[in-house]
């Protein structure tokens, strides 16, 4: 294969486990290098997380941009002024100048979809298998339809249930961390007095014993971001056994959803549950935002390190390989640095070079992995258990 410079040859060829931002992330870098790429997603529809707050950083505005998304930081988000804390009595602890912006999940999402052709991503395949022929460096993917594919490159993006990471790295698998994370979005002209004179284009916190509270606001319906048309997002830390976690993932049909429950399916015990919770444990004007949040949902806390993210032609990438606690606030831009990384070392390789450069990209993937994952445990242990993990 000649380098992807020469127009005469054929391009290389990247195939991607996971339509989610892991996968659009390394689908899109990749394009702007020269590749081609294609992307298969497990669901049939377009993906949605309506409650997906995240707090934007520079890698994820870096692949905008590298891939010529003409954006406006505050066009992709909502910018809070303040960071305070709350008492339990609803009084101020603290109150600091830290201007940043939240976004969603989905305004990314459909940012990285506008650029990405249809034709080459693909809904409704199932990942099943996979085969490397070492002796021409390709590597092929089976899907449950019968259905295969192969390139110079297979890309496991499909996040920390990976069927790519279980079917090769079968000796890593996330381990739950023993709380888990109530969400809830609430229309900001539904905020009430209290909440809004309180938290309001701030971003919220309350710490108490087992329990961790944060807040901002986020874009609308449609990614609007204009003042009242926006949400409220919270998330609230709690510890939950996993006999707990198992009633708790059982949707309001009796169906096990495993470790996230989607909004509008949390069992009406349980979203009782979290709104006499709020009473008893929460400073008010967080008490009234939970209370006014119709649909509550949930997601647990689990961990995950790999120590290898390349075999062969294969590849981890984002939260197949490492999952930061949320605390971090780092687990889309980590997918969003892989993927830079990625494309940066397979930038004008050759065919025969591409194993070299997936064993550059590594090692410094792992390390950022690592890091992120042991400053969330260390994060998670303190603010939920009072523990001080040794450095």
């Amino acid at each position: 294969m000649n380098t992807p410079s020469d127009p005469s040859s054929k391009p290389p060829k990247a195939v991607i486990i996971g339509g989610s931002l892991g996968g659009l992330f390394a689908g899109t870098m990749l394009r702007t290098i020269g590749w081609d790429v294609d992307i298969y997603e497990r669901s049939k529809h377009d993906l949605d997380s309506r409650g997906g707050g995240i707090v934007l950083q520079p890698d994820v505005v870096q692949v905008l941009r590298r891939i010529q998304v003409n954006i406006n930081q505050l066009d992709l988000g909502v910018e809070s002024h303040n960071r305070i804390v709350l008492n339990q009595d609803g009084t101020t602890r603290s109150n600091e100048t830290a201007p940043q912006v939240q976004t969603s999940w989905s305004l990314i999402y459909s940012s990285l979809q506008s650029v990405f052709d249809d034709e080459n991503y693909h809904r409704g395949k199932r990942f099943v298998g996979v085969n490397q022929d070492t002796g021409a460096k390709t590597v092929t993917a089976h899907f449950e339809d019968g259905t295969s594919d192969s390139g110079d490159l297979l890309i496991g993006a499909d996040g920390g249930g990976s069927s790519v990471r279980s079917l090769l790295w079968s000796d890593s698998e996330p381990t739950y961390a023993g709380y888990l994370a109530w969400r809830g979005l609430v229309p900001e002209k539904e905020m009430s007095e209290v909440s809004r004179d309180v938290l309001h284009g701030h971003f919220g916190f309350a710490n108490g014993d087992q329990s961790h509270m944060l807040g901002y606001l986020v874009p609308g319906d449609g990614n609007d971001t204009r003042e009242g048309q926006r949400y409220y997002n919270w998330v609230w830390y709690r510890t939950a056994s996993r006999e707990q976690l198992t009633e708790i993932m059982t949707d309001r049909n009796g169906r096990e959803r495993g470790y996230s429950m989607p909004e509008g399916l949390l069992a009406p015990r349980w979203q009782e549950h979290v709104y006499n919770e709020a009473t008893e444990i929460l400073p008010r004007p967080f008490t009234e935002i939970v209370h006014a949040t119709s649909a509550p949902f949930a997601q647990a806390i689990r961990d995950l390190t790999v120590t290898k993210m390349v075999q062969g032609r294969v590849i981890l990438l984002g939260d197949s390989a490492f999952i930061p606690r949320p605390h971090t606030a780092a687990s889309t831009s980590k997918a969003a640095a892989n993927a830079i990384a990625l494309a940066d070392e397979l930038s004008g390789v050759n065919g025969i070079e591409i194993d070299e450069a997936l064993r550059r990209w590594e090692k410094p993937q792992l390390e950022l992995g690592q890091y992120l994952h042991t400053q969330g445990v260390r994060s998670g242990n303190y603010l939920m258990f009072h523990r001080v993990t040794p450095s």
